[in-house]
This record gives structure tokens, C-alpha cells and sequence, in this order.
């Protein structure tokens, strides 16, 4: 009897001993968050730690950081809308919707004089634009000369600023006389200068400087016959922001010299050079275009000094080739790209 009573209260006993080993051996995966737990720092709930805030770029940081991929857009959409707003107007005054009379008009009464003054100035811009390429290919084809061309710095830079600068006031500052004279010379001279100055751009390559006088050549063309279809005053009171606009353009690229374009500020200087002087030389092509033909029709037949062809042709000249620069360079950019 003893014996049974003994049997029945061991038998619960050892069932409830497997039960607890069982559990146990389910209870064994929590051991792995148990050790996941202790492997990372415990949270103090009572005293929290502050979590350092990222520090904002200062505004230095912000210019001389790396530009985006569209540091250039704005100076593009600048070009774009300048050419649709050059095609409207080429639209609009070639077919006569213009108020005043233009220079076309006002061609079928120059007296032969007048024409003669604007052939010859053209004449001497052709010329200028032969001389100068004849130039930069004889520099190019120069070792010694293409490597004191390329020379960079500060001091060559300002150097040849100077030798263009100074070579043009002298071409400017002599009275013309008709036939072969000093002021000729020095006028071949400031083109052959310019040649000098221009020739590295020979890297670019045939195909792109081909490309970039035809594109030159286009847009030229365009500018022109809109001055001439324009009426013969239109352009002539943009003098004052033109030469605010030049001032912008010429610190721009002399800024872009130290900063680089490789940087934010750097490469908005760049595209202010770069696309903003094209659009501010091809409106100096327009009001030099209307201002040569105001100056032919009114310069007196009778003067102390002859009408000079070469000074009128110079402004044109300057913006025709500041405008081939800078196609010449847009396009050697995308070739690059």
C-alpha cells in the first residue's frame, strides 16, 4: 500500500521533470537576443545622450564645393532665349512690320560716297579676318613662338593684354590716308597680335574651328541683316548697357583666372564669361553695325581728315572674333564631354 502511494506521487513528479526540460530546451533560441542585447550599449533612459546635429556649410564652403552637372544651364537657356528672340526679330523686320524706315530702305538714296565708305569698311574687316588666321596658322606651325603663346600666368596674360590694347589705340590713333601708309602697318600689325594671341585655340582641332567659324559665319550673318532690315536708329541707344554688360564680362574672366571652374563660383564666372559674353558681343554687333552705317551717312564728303574704313571696321571686327572665341570654346567643352 505504501509502496503504490510512493509509485502514484513519483510518477507526477517525473512527468512535471520533463515538462521543465522540454521548456528549457524551447527557452534556448532567447539566448541569442540575450546576446544580441549585450553586444550593444545599453540605453540610459534617464540621462539620454544629445545626438551631435550636422553642422550647415558656411557660405565659403558653398561657393568652392564641386559645381553640379547643371552649372552651365542658365548661361545656355541665356544663349537660347537670345537666339530665339534674334530669330523673332529677324522675322518680324524682314518682312517690313517695322514702324520706321531701315538702313535697306534708306540704300536705294546713299549717294555713291556713302556706299563706298561701307564697301571699304567691310573690305578692311575681310581683311583683318584673313590676316589674323593667317597669323594664329604661322604661330601654331612656330614651336618657339606657340610656347611663348601658351604661356600662362598672370604676367603673360597682362602682357598680351597690353600688346592688344596698346596695338589697337595705336591703329585708332593715326589719321588714315588712301593708299598704303603707317596706319596700315599698324593695322596688320594688331591683327597679326591678335593672331599670336588666339593660335592655342589651334588644339581644338580642323573640324572644330571649321565648325565654329561656319557657326561664326551663321550668326554673323543673321545679326547683320537684322541691323540692316531694323530700324536705322534701333540699336544705337544700347550703348550705355552694353558697355555696363562689357565691364561684367571682362571682371568675370579675369576673376576666372584665380578661381577655378572646378568649383561653385568658379564655374559661374565661367558661364558668365563664356555664354554671357557671347550674347553681350553679339548686341555689340548690332549697335557697331548701325553705328558704322550712321557714321557713313553723315561724315562730311568735305573733311579735314577722310572717312576712315579702318576704324569703322574695327569695333565689328573685335565682336566678330570675341564671338568665334567663344563658340570655338563651347564647342571644344562638348567635345570633351
Amino acid at each position: 500500500m505504501l509502496l503504490r502511494l510512493a509509485l502514484s506521487t513519483a510518477r507526477p513528479s517525473g512527468l512535471l521533470l520533463g515538462k521543465s526540460s522540454q521548456a528549457f530546451l524551447k527557452s534556448k533560441p532567447s539566448l541569442n537576443i540575450v546576446r544580441n542585447y549585450a553586444r550593444h550599449p545599453v540605453r540610459n533612459t534617464r540621462n539620454p545622450v544629445a545626438v551631435e546635429q550636422p553642422r550647415a556649410p558656411t557660405l565659403k564652403e558653398k561657393l568652392m564645393a564641386p559645381p553640379s552637372a547643371n552649372a552651365y544651364s542658365m548661361g545656355k537657356g541665356a544663349v537660347a532665349g537670345a537666339a530665339v528672340v534674334g530669330l523673332g526679330a529677324l522675322c518680324y523686320y524682314g518682312v517690313g512690320m517695322g514702324k520706321h524706315t531701315s538702313i535697306a530702305d534708306n540704300a536705294i538714296m546713299w549717294p555713291q560716297y556713302v556706299k563706298e565708305r561701307i564697301q571699304s569698311s567691310y573690305a578692311f574687316f575681310g581683311g583683318s579676318c584673313i590676316l589674323t588666321a593667317a597669323s594664329a596658322a604661322a604661330v601654331f606651325r612656330s614651336p618657339r613662338l606657340l610656347s611663348l603663346a601658351s604661356r600662362g600666368g598672370l604676367l603673360w596674360t597682362f602682357a598680351s593684354l597690353a600688346l592688344v590694347v596698346g596695338s589697337g589705340a595705336l591703329t585708332r590713333s593715326m589719321q588714315y590716308e588712301p593708299g598704303l601708309g603707317p596706319k596700315h602697318l599698324a593695322w596688320a600689325l594688331h591683327c597679326a597680335i591678335l593672331g599670336g594671341v588666339i593660335a592655342p585655340l589651334c588644339f581644338l582641332g580642323g573640324p572644330i574651328m571649321t565648325r565654329a567659324a561656319l557657326y561664326t559665319g551663321g550668326i554673323v550673318g543673321g545679326l547683320s541683316t537684322i541691323a540692316a532690315c531694323a530700324p536705322n536708329d534701333k540699336f544705337l541707344y544700347m550703348g550705355g548697357p552694353l558697355a555696363i554688360g562689357l565691364g561684367v564680362v571682362f571682371a568675370s574672366s579675369l576673376a576666372s583666372m584665380w578661381l577655378p571652374p572646378t568649383t561653385v563660383i568658379g564655374a559661374g564666372l565661367a558661364s558668365m564669361s563664356l555664354y554671357g559674353g557671347l550674347v553681350l558681343f553679339s548686341g555689340f554687333l548690332l549697335y557697331d553695325t548701325q553705328r558704322l552705317v550712321r557714321k557713313a551717312e553723315v561724315y562730311p564728303q568735305y573733311a579735314v581728315a577722310p572717312f576712315d574704313p579702318i576704324n569703322a571696321s574695327m569695333s565689328i571686327y573685335m565682336d566678330v572674333l570675341n564671338i568665334f572665341i567663344r563658340i570655338a570654346t563651347i564647342l571644344g567643352g562638348n567635345r570633351r564631354k
